[in-house]
């Protein structure tokens, strides 16, 4: 996989080459972000912590964010394992690579 934040290419495909969608699906994304980690550091229920992983995982997968999809998927796992410790650890990968997707972002709207 790639290693950039947003696999452009994978999004080009997606999008079938459409600038505006592309910008409009990842605007989405961004905000997606935004919504699913306040979630998943702040929900007191697993189950909806988990979903939010999950979600974003897939939302992520959708416009090529592969390390937040990667990160996503961790925590997802170490919620369903109840392993408090490696759960912190994945948070903070997946905020990591959140913050870099969403810079990604913001770098591809301004280009516009």
């Amino acid at each position: 996989m790639p290693q950039t934040a947003i696999d452009l290419a994978h999004l080009a495909r997606q999008t079938g080459g459409d600038h505006d969608l592309e910008r409009e699906l990842l605007a989405l994304f961004a905000q997606q972000c935004v919504h699913h980690l306040r979630t998943i550091h702040q929900a007191e229920d697993s189950r909806a912590r988990m979903d939010a992983a999950h979600t974003l995982k897939g939302a992520a997968r959708a416009v090529g964010a592969w390390q937040v999809a990667e990160a996503a998927d961790a925590i997802e796992q170490r919620i369903a394992e109840a392993d408090a410790r490696r759960t912190e650890a994945a948070m903070d990968t997946l905020a990591l690579a959140a913050a870099e997707a969403r810079a990604v972002i913001g770098r591809f709207d301004s280009a516009a």
